[in-house]
């Protein structure tokens, strides 16, 4: 990403995700710093993308307030990683559990990078009683010194998740995965 245009450098990136659809490809998103680079810089690509057949995520609301998620929501992301500044928006929290958009959240990650301060303040346990669907997540384990079944054990043991609430957690893997399109949109 460079500081002039945050988006020519991700253009090759959704054009060759967009060339591999029915070839295992279904879906592209943004990463990084969403400060730095916007959501809304990037509202075209996403809508080339989505007419290409590709599903959409974003990473919005980590380091960035709950604006990031709600641009990320505006210009089509269907799943949103990390999101847990959406806490911070009573009305956010509302839509993503009215609208069943999914959070992929990464405890670890979130406490290593500093998006929260301490386990004690992360919002994991806030978002899933508000009714917003949780994909747990490792985030980068390598980097991060983490695996996924160790963010299980960190959610039963830190924010009380039970074995019931766990499954749920998995299955919401499923629920929410993106898919291969059967008929692609053009």
């Amino acid at each position: 990403m460079t500081a002039s245009d945050p988006v020519a450098p991700a253009k090759p990136v959704f054009d060759l995700a967009a060339e591999r659809v029915g070839e295992g490809v279904v879906a592209v998103g943004l990463g990084g710093d969403e400060e730095r680079g916007p959501a809304r810089l990037f509202a075209d690509l996403y809508r080339e993308a989505r007419d290409r057949g590709l599903r959409l995520t974003c990473h919005a609301g980590e380091m960035a307030g709950p604006e990031s998620v709600w641009e990320a929501l505006e210009i089509g992301s269907e799943r949103i990683g990390h999101g847990i500044r959406a806490i911070e928006d009573p009305s956010l929290v509302a839509h993503l559990s009215a609208k069943q958009i999914p959070l992929e959240v990464c405890i670890t990650s979130n406490l290593r990078t500093g998006a929260v301060p301490s386990l004690a303040t992360h919002p994991i346990r806030r978002l899933y009683d508000a009714g917003v669907p949780i994909l747990l997540n490792s985030d980068d384990p390598a980097l991060f010194g983490c695996t996924l079944t160790s963010e299980y054990e960190l959610a039963a043991r830190e924010f009380g998740f039970t074995e019931d609430e766990l499954a749920g957690l998995t299955q919401n893997a499923f629920r929410y995965a993106f898919e291969q399109s059967v008929a692609v949109r053009r």
